[in-house]
C-alpha cells in the first residue's frame, strides 16, 4: 500500500481547498472552486487536472463548462480523517467564527451527517439498540428504519458498505457513514428535518426534525 501519492495530492493548499469544497458531495464548476481557493483560472485548471489524474475527483463537461465532484465517498472520509490531525487555527473574523461553530454543530461529510448532530445520532441509535456497537443493524433497527422508507436489505445489496464509522474531526468521536448514513441524511433533508445553510456544508436541525427523529427513531438529538 502506497499512501504517498494521494497524500501528496491532498497536501497542496490549493488542491486541499478544492477537495474540502467538494466534501459535501456537491458538484461545482472550476470557476467557483478557483474563487473559493483564491487562485486564478489557469492555476485552478492545472491543479484540478492533477486531482482528476490522481483519481480523487471526477469531471463532467456540460457545454463550455466543466463540473467537478469527488470520485468516491472514501475521498470525503479521508479528508475528514486528515482534518482530525490538522492544527487548529483561530478564527480571524466573526463570520469565520460563526461558520466554524455551525460546522461543528451539524454538517454533511459527503452525503452523511457529521458534527455534534452526526455523533449524537450514531450514539442514540446505538443506545436505542437500533445499531450494535459494531454498527450491525438489529431487527429492531430494521423495523424503525423501514418507517422512514429505508429498506435495510435493499441497501445491503449495494456495492457500498451498509454502515461504517467515520471519525469526526470536530468531535473526535465517530459519526455514521456508509449507505445507511447517506439514506438517513437524505430522508432527513426530504422531510425538512434538517436544512442546508447557504454556501456551507453546515446544516441546521429544525424543530420538526428534533421531534421527528425522537418520534420515529426514539433518539433525541440537538444540532442547533
Amino acid at each position: 500500500m502506497d499512501i504517498s501519492t494521494p497524500a501528496a495530492l491532498m497536501g497542496d493548499p490549493t488542491r486541499a481547498a478544492f477537495l474540502t469544497a467538494l466534501a459535501d458531495g456537491t458538484t461545482l464548476p472550476a470557476s467557483e472552486l478557483a474563487q473559493r481557493a483564491g487562485v486564478g483560472a489557469s492555476t485552478a485548471s492545472i491543479q484540478l487536472a492533477k486531482l482528476v489524474g490522481g483519481g480523487l475527483i471526477e469531471v463532467e463537461r456540460i457545454g463550455r463548462h466543466r463540473y467537478y465532484r469527488l470520485a468516491d465517498p472514501t475521498v470525503a472520509a479521508a479528508i475528514e480523517s486528515l482534518a482530525v490531525l490538522a492544527p487548529h487555527r483561530a478564527a480571524s473574523s466573526l463570520k469565520q467564527a460563526r461558520v466554524g461553530s455551525e460546522l461543528q454543530a451539524a454538517r454533511t461529510c459527503y452525503d452523511h451527517l457529521a458534527g455534534a448532530l452526526g455523533v449524537a445520532l450514531l450514539e442514540g441509535l446505538q443506545r436505542q439498540r437500533l445499531l450494535t456497537t459494531k454498527l450491525e443493524v438489529t431487527p429492531r433497527g430494521t423495523d424503525r428504519f423501514a418507517k422512514l422508507g429505508i429498506e435495510i436489505q435493499e441497501l445491503a445489496r449495494g456495492r457500498r458498505p451498509l454502515t461504517r464509522a467515520c471519525l469526526d474531526w470536530t468531535e473526535r468521536r465517530h459519526h455514521l457513514a456508509g449507505a445507511l448514513g447517506a439514506a438517513l441524511a437524505t430522508s432527513f433533508l426530504e422531510r425538512g428535518w434538517i436544512e442546508r445553510r447557504a454556501g456551507s456544508r453546515a446544516v441546521r436541525l429544525t424543530d420538526s426534525g428534533g421531534r421527528g427523529i425522537a418520534r420515529e427513531l426514539a433518539v433525541r438529538v440537538d444540532g442547533r
